[in-house]
């Protein structure tokens, strides 16, 4: 009987794009589908919640308070900032 070796991860390499498309196109020959792309990572937000990026400057007091909030709700104090202008801006 065979004993099971270890496979030797420092030989190995990466499959390419080539041969993931290949295999992708044999997979839907063989099986008569269409696969979906896989999409890695977070799903984007709609353009209705995403963040613009600003630069502003604050008073050292008003940053002061926000970072005590923000440790007193344990969250950053970006966020007491936000939803400190949200709150009045409604």
């Amino acid at each position: 009987m065979q004993t099971i070796r270890e496979f030797n991860f420092a030989r190995s390499r990466r499959v390419t794009t080539a041969e993931l498309e290949a295999a992708r196109k044999a997979i839907q020959a063989k099986l008569g589908i269409k696969l979906a792309r896989r999409r890695a990572g977070r799903p984007p937000k709609p353009v209705t919640e995403k963040y613009q990026h600003v630069h502003i400057l604050l008073h050292p007091r008003a940053l002061a308070w926000a970072k005590e909030q923000a440790s007193h709700r344990g969250v950053g104090y970006q966020t007491v900032i936000n939803s400190t202008l949200l709150r009045h801006a409604a």
